[in-house]
């Protein structure tokens, strides 16, 4: 108001100069009415030239520089300059930090292990993070504002983009054949789309690893109870003589036995998988360990076999004792049931002490295992002979069992087989679990099979 107020007051100010000059020059000339009229018409557009070169001056400031300070800084001019500067600053402010929280939610998006992409109104990649381009195949920038089925040429993802039914997502192998992929399409916006992508390649081998464990768990146990039906329909409607009935219930018990076994393997694996980590500071006597085990071994084998133990006085373990015992005892007794009859097993332990590693070796002249099998020996029902294994009593799960074990403790397991000429299992223990004196014989490396 003020501001309009001097603007009025400058115009009245210039049109009064401007009669008054034109007055004295009018009585000059003997023509005041006149002189009037000039002098006020003059004055006014004086005023009018100073008025307007000042809107010049903003309106080319606006044009030109607005982040410079506005030129003006009197009058109504000078404030509506003023005012229109501090809104634009407001509005760089708003803006910046606008931009701001962009490139935070495009940062944290980037940050996300799945892939994440925009789609224009005509399929066009308008943005994906660097997760979506590895997983696609993509090039930024140098594939952005190209449509995606030009660049990703699944024919069963190109399906789902043109259905335009995006409820379910569609599962797709990776462009390079390395991964399976699903991906999720949302519409958002006028026409846009949200493409969501996720390396599922690991999920789907649990899912296969989780169904093919269930079919062998049912199959396993399935087994001997058709057995066992079999056998109790036999002596139900059958007449048999004291001699086939005590044969009939011995291959019983051999069954019940063997279901008690896998459900004794399957439950250890469950503990082991969802316990916590064994303590460091727990020690166990290895030569006891090794006592109990070969025991048992001996004990399978019925002087089958020869079992040689080199002693390990004075050597402790950290852990968990049932663990480290469940360990050593299936490497025995697999020694035995694979074995021939007359055949040796050895236990050495090498190196060990206060502060060092250490490895336990279980080593036989059995019948060895072919090369193409020794990665797979650690899965669960894994059997490179299943009737033989079976015959021999296993379960399938020792092995596995095992390599638990050993991670579990911080350990290795390592399997060294030449088929005809025997078998070496050598457990590795890290120098912190380990304590005692240094164990002066046993060089697992020196006798290896191969």
């Amino acid at each position: 108001m003020l501001a309009l107020l001097a603007r009025l007051l400058t115009l009245w100010v210039m049109v009064l100069l401007g009669v008054c000059v034109g007055l004295l020059m009018g009585r000059l000339a003997e023509a005041p009415m006149w002189g009037v009229g000039v002098g006020g018409l003059a004055g006014m557009t004086a005023w009018a030239v100073f008025d307007g070169l000042r809107a010049a001056r903003l309106a080319a400031w606006l044009a030109d520089h607005p982040a410079s300070a506005s030129p003006t800084a009197t009058g109504l001019w000078g404030e509506l300059g003023c005012r229109i500067e501090r809104a634009l600053r407001q509005r760089e402010r708003q803006a910046e930090s606008e931009r701001e929280r962009l490139a935070q939610f495009l940062r944290g998006i980037e940050a996300s292990p799945n892939g994440v992409a925009l789609l224009d109104g005509n399929d066009r990649i308008e943005w994906c993070n660097p997760v979506a381009a590895a997983q696609l195949g993509l090039s930024v920038p140098r594939d952005l504002q190209q449509p995606i089925i030009n660049l990703v040429r699944m024919p069963a993802f190109v399906h789902h983009l043109r259905r335009g039914d995006w409820a379910e997502p569609v599962t797709v192998p990776s462009p390079d054949g390395s991964a399976t992929l699903q991906i999720m399409l949302r519409p958002y916006g006028a026409g846009q789309k949200l493409l969501l992508s996720q390396d599922v390649t690991e999920r789907l081998r649990t899912d296969l690893m989780r169904r093919d464990f269930v079919a062998n768990v049912s199959h396993e146990i399935m087994t001997p109870l058709t057995v066992l039906a079999g056998f109790i329909e036999t002596m139900r409607s059958l007449p048999l003589q004291e001699a086939e009935r005590s044969r009939m219930l011995e291959l019983m018990q051999q069954q019940s036995d063997r279901m008690s076994a896998l459900v004794a393997d399957l439950l250890t694996l469950a503990r082991l998988e969802g316990a916590a980590r064994p303590p460091t500071d727990t020690w166990v006597d290895l030569g006891d360990l090794l006592d109990r085990a070969a025991g048992e071994a001996r004990g399978l084998s019925n002087g089958r076999h020869s079992i040689n133990v080199e002693s390990t006085v004075g050597i402790q373990l950290a852990g968990v004792e049932s663990e480290l015992h469940s360990a050593i005892a299936n490497l025995l007794t697999n020694a035995v049931r694979y074995t021939p009859v007359g055949g040796q097993i050895e236990v050495v332990w090498s190196g060990g002490g206060t502060g060092q590693p250490g490895v336990l070796t279980v080593r036989d002249n059995g019948i060895g295992i072919p090369r193409e099998h020794l990665a797979r020996l650690t899965e669960r029902f894994y059997r490179i002979d299943g009737g033989r294994s079976r015959e021999s009593g296993g379960t399938g799960l020792g092995l596995a069992i095992v390599k638990h074990v050993m991670q579990r403790h911080d350990g290795t397991l390592e399997v060294l087989s030449v088929p005809g000429e025997g078998s070496s299992f050598q457990l590795g223990w890290p120098a912190l679990r380990i304590r005692g004196p240094a164990a002066a014989s046993g060089r697992p490396d020196a006798d290896r099979p191969g």
